[in-house]
């Protein structure tokens, strides 16, 4: 048992010798000054959304209508925070959701790196992404003793999809997040105002260029120019899938495969169905499809239809009361996306680290405050509509 409250304990005590916390704790201040150290063009990629945002925006503002009840007399003064996930026990039930374009967040540009040594700090698994600015190996190395998983956008290329798999499966990956929605990019105005798709500038894609099949597939192409591996990029990003290609994900790996983009109950089945070995609600935060629905309002149906398979939840979470909701209704980890990233362009891996641990503080003071000392009485508890 961990006790993540304590931080509070130690920024106050802090405060008595006149130490301020170099970060802060809340998101409001959190998101605006990594605004500004983003900058205009980096803010509009990593804060922008899907259309008019719509969908972006009620993703973090729906966590709002769903409330939980407290119950007194419990004793609480321990909190159990833990879950497994894929046969090992985790300390904590969150865990650093896949973000492209985490490498060109910190001041060095190998925010990647930043973000594995802000998991390895605190024990929250990363997500490392297909597009990084640093290969896999080194991310997943920088990740210490704390597991990982690798977040796949698979190229129409079969023999690179395989080649990417087997890399994460040596470098350690714990399982492999299959993205579903991204084999096209949505209508992004922020990005398209500023006529700014970054990996056509050549970012985040030393997955790619690193790669022996990439490689070798760039020697047969007749371009010569320096730009001609990001075109090949271009060309191969993408592969359209359908429930049938889970037969060669199950053959191209032993480790568990993760969909991630599942929304609805019909898919969620038929993902079992086809050997899915957990679901990941999700819809890319509102970044990818405008006019949907709040995944945290689709998210009970989701976990009742997925039985005894794990669910694992993100888009709009920017608290640790959202994450404890989100647990609530029956996700088994919380993925926190655009929180860490901002923490890593403010302050690289301590600043993600902090993030980090703010929102497991936050959540651990608020279970114990609610009389909810683990997560089996936190979901027995669950929610309920304030609307």
């Amino acid at each position: 048992m961990s006790n993540f409250g304590s931080m509070q304990n130690a920024i106050y005590n802090a405060g008595l010798q006149g130490i301020l916390p170099d970060y802060p704790v809340d998101f409001a201040t959190l998101e605006q000054r990594a605004h500004e150290a983003l900058g205009p063009m980096m803010t509009n990629y990593v804060a922008g959304g899907c259309g008019d945002e719509h969908t972006q925006d009620v993703n973090a503002s729906a966590f709002h209508h769903w409330g939980m009840i407290p119950r007194m007399m419990v004793d609480c003064s321990e909190r159990d925070l833990s879950i497994e996930l894929f046969g090992m026990d985790l300390p904590t039930p969150l865990f650093m959701a896949p973000i492209g374009l985490n490498g060109e967040a910190t001041q060095d540009r190998h925010g990647d790196m930043a973000a594995a040594r802000a998991s390895a700090e605190t024990g929250v698994p990363f997500s490392v992404s297909t597009l990084s600015n640093d290969p896999l190996e080194d991310v997943f190395g920088a990740c210490g003793n704390t597991p990982a998983f690798f977040q796949l956008y698979t190229p129409r290329n079969r023999e690179l999809a395989q080649s990417l798999i087997s890399r994460a499966e040596q470098s350690g990956a714990k399982a492999i997040m299959v993205t579903l929605d991204t084999w096209l990019t949505g209508w992004r105005p922020r990005d398209l105002n500023a006529s700014n798709f970054p990996q056509l500038r050549g970012k985040v894609l030393q997955n790619y260029f690193s790669d022996p099949v990439f490689r070798s597939l760039l020697e047969k192409s007749p371009e010569g120019d320096p730009k001609a591996a990001i075109m090949l990029f271009a060309a191969i990003f993408g592969q359209v899938l359908t429930w049938e290609d889970m037969a060669w994900f199950k053959d191209a790996t032993d480790l568990p495969i993760v969909l991630k983009g599942i929304c609805h109950p019909e898919d969620v089945r038929k993902a079992i169905d086809h050997g899915a070995d957990a679901i990941y609600c999700s819809n890319h935060g509102g970044r990818q499809a405008n006019g949907g629905i709040a995944t945290i309002d689709l998210l009970a149906d989701v976990f009742a239809a997925a039985g005894d398979v794990p669910v694992l939840f993100d888009s709009g979470v920017r608290s640790g009361t959202d994450a404890v909701k989100a647990l609530a209704m029956g996700a088994r980890a919380v993925g926190v996306g655009r929180p860490y990233t901002y923490g890593l362009a403010i302050g690289g891996a301590a600043g993600a680290a902090w993030v980090l641990r703010s929102i497991l503080a936050e959540a651990d003071l608020l279970m114990a405050v609610n009389g909810y000392p683990d997560l089996t009485a936190l979901r027995e508890a669950g929610v309920q509509r304030t609307d």
